[in-house]
């Protein structure tokens, strides 16, 4: 019979492999790398998520990493924007390819795809960036003219998910909370060295495990993995979850503590922590999911208190307003205040803290 795991004991377990339950002295290079990618869908995102883990973390280290071409952003993930390691998105993005293909599939690229071979139009778009730097609109433009009649900006979005297409460092650049509309674009070459499905799974466990089959496939978007963790059965450790899932982690990987104490910690949005599970009870409850993940495309910020979200917070001009989702205790309410004055710090010398009311 396989052990079974509390909440409390994958909450910590989780924490403790995504670097939350201590700053790591590990560079962010390294802290990329071993979280196999950042959700980056706004440029601003990415430095948060490295604050709350990297000791000492500067918004210029990332910065230093994206100009040099160290880490890249693209299209990976179910089919979204990340920052990755320049040699796990080589690896990665072959693996991902049928997800991102899918995607561009989807109803929302219809409008201006529908009729179109789709290979025809992502070897329009490698012909058009191939020894070029373009900008999103330039592309936009090109493909319009080319393809008369639809809306170049729908094709763009679709190439980039057909090819391999990495965003400049400006995408990423500190100082915007909403998407960048537009950003240079440069065709990227893979070198050989995919990835495995098997790998991948190791890859993810590391980082995520223990962790059911359902939930690899939410968090990178594949299908029909099952196989794949069938065949790497005898290598894994199992255990199931308190509803009966069963789960899969790394034969030398122990589960955490449950009562390992743990502090305040401020996450940005589209946080790794909230996205690499089908079931996320580990860290949100499900009551309070619907306050954290509003629409079927958004994940709010959100705070942790004794590791589980306990509230969401925003950037309002100079104000960072924390909204707790229950009255917080003294203590409790100390820490949070402490933590986000850390965090108004790392914002800007003019940001200041408030709490919105608890309703």
């Amino acid at each position: 019979m396989n052990d079974v795991l509390s909440v409390r004991t994958l909450n910590r377990t989780l924490l403790e492999r995504q670097f939350l339950t201590e700053r790591t002295g590990l560079g962010a290079l390294e802290v990329v790398e071993r979280l196999v990618a950042l959700q980056g869908q706004e440029p601003n995102w990415p430095y948060l998520g490295l604050w709350a883990r990297v000791a000492g973390f500067r918004r210029e280290e990332l910065a230093e990493l994206l100009a040099d071409g160290r880490v890249v952003r693209s299209a990976s993930l179910r089919s979204t924007q990340h920052l990755s390691g320049d040699a796990d998105f080589g690896r990665w993005r072959p693996l991902l390819q049928p997800v991102l293909d899918r995607t561009s599939r989807a109803r929302y690229f219809a409008p201006a795809t529908d009729g179109l071979d789709l290979d025809e139009l992502a070897a329009t778009g490698r012909e058009l960036l191939a020894g070029r730097t373009l900008s999103r609109q330039t592309l936009a433009t090109e493909l319009a003219a080319r393809y008369p009649g639809r809306d170049g900006k729908l094709l763009a979005g679709a190439v980039q998910l057909r090819v391999p297409v990495l965003q400049g460092p400006d995408s990423a650049a500190w100082g915007g909370w909403g998407t960048r509309v537009n950003t240079s674009l440069v065709l990227a070459e893979l070198r050989p060295g995919e990835l495995s499905a098997g790998a991948a799974v190791l890859r993810y466990l590391a980082a995520f495990g223990p962790a059911g089959v359902k939930d690899f496939q939410s968090w990178s978007g594949l299908t029909r993995t099952r196989p794949v963790f069938e065949e790497l059965r005898p290598r894994l450790r199992t255990y199931r979850d308190g509803r009966g899932t069963e789960l899969f982690d790394l034969p030398d990987a122990a589960p955490a503590d449950p009562e390992l104490p743990v502090p305040v910690r401020f996450l940005p949005a589209y946080d790794n922590l909230l996205l690499g599970h089908a079931d996320r009870t580990r860290v949100l409850a499900d009551p309070d999911r619907p306050r954290v993940m509003p629409g079927s495309a958004r994940v709010l910020p959100t705070f942790l208190l004794d590791g589980f979200v306990a509230g969401t917070w925003a950037v309002r001009g100079p104000e960072l307003l924390v909204s707790p989702f229950r009255p917080l205790p003294d203590a409790a309410a100390g820490e949070v205040a402490a933590e986000a004055g850390r965090l108004a710090a790392f914002l800007g010398p003019d940001q200041r803290v408030s709490f919105e009311p608890t309703r």
